[in-house]
């Protein structure tokens, strides 16, 4: 079903994309980017980034086997939902100059949970793979989630919204390193999938950190109000173009190497 539905929508998809987000860019800013402003620069750089990234993945799905066509799509999935937010997040940085933590915030619950879907479906893609793993990585992801909203959006004390976060990250890692999908991955996974799964592995635990250090300086390091929102989006940003590309092209490469590989032994 899902190869159908790829195979004779996925290029319709691509050019109503095309047709759209040139409205979508344009519509909401009245205000010029300025030559210095980083942070504006940052957000129309990565919104033009994950655009073509999008385009990438949608197109690949035609080239890789069956089982691999719903985590390609998932990870155009991602780069879409995500490029759509930064064009308005952009705006609200350009037109108010303030920090767009609502328009991140509904990014990051959308996109964040079918990343970590990807564990799920690479892992599916050549075992079977018990539900648990799919709620406990579900239930880290939310607590990491309300936990930083929460503070963020001054409904909590940021240190405790911090520690919140922070506990709902090092459940995810503990799940994915250490509990049932690690070693589903460890036992039962071909070489190519495990090389996968732990780079997938190195950016949750290396890329994900910057998260906890945009927060810091935006919250915690006591710096004047202008210069922390400066600091807090350009690391935002800065994480959100290498954890939400570099884990669709990981999925990519190990979709695109299975298949090949498959091909091969024909």
């Amino acid at each position: 079903m899902i190869k159908y539905f790829i195979d004779v929508y996925g290029l319709k998809i691509i050019t109503f994309l095309l047709t759209i987000l040139p409205n979508t860019v344009f519509a909401a800013s009245t205000h010029m980017l300025k030559e210095d402003d980083l942070v504006g620069i940052s957000f129309w750089m990565i919104s033009m980034a994950l655009v073509a990234a999008t385009a990438f993945f949608f197109l690949e799905t035609q080239r890789v086997a069956p089982k691999w066509k719903t985590s390609l799509t998932v990870s155009g999935l991602v780069t879409l939902v995500a490029s759509v937010h930064y064009f308005y997040m952009r705006d609200v940085w350009i037109e108010v100059g303030s920090t767009p933590t609502v328009y991140r915030y509904i990014d990051w619950l959308i996109t964040v949970p079918l990343l970590m879907i990807e564990f799920y479906l690479i892992l599916t893609a050549i075992t079977k793979v018990p539900a648990g793993v799919f709620w406990r990585l579900m239930i880290g992801t939310l607590v990491m989630l309300i936990g930083g909203y929460l503070g963020e959006a001054g409904y909590m004390a940021v240190w405790p919204a911090y520690i919140i976060g922070m506990l709902g990250w090092a459940f995810i890692l503990y799940e994915i390193f250490e509990g049932e999908a690690g070693r589903i991955n460890a036992n039962q996974a071909p070489k190519s999938v495990q090389g996968s799964f732990r780079l997938m592995r190195l950016i949750v635990t290396f890329g994900w950190s910057i998260y906890p250090i945009g927060y810091y300086f935006g919250y915690l390091a006591g710096l004047n109000p202008a210069d922390s929102m400066k600091a807090l989006n350009i690391v935002y940003n800065f994480a959100d173009v290498i954890n939400k590309i570099a884990f669709g092209v990981i999925i990519w490469t190990v979709a695109v190497s299975e298949t090949d590989s498959a091909a091969a032994k024909k």
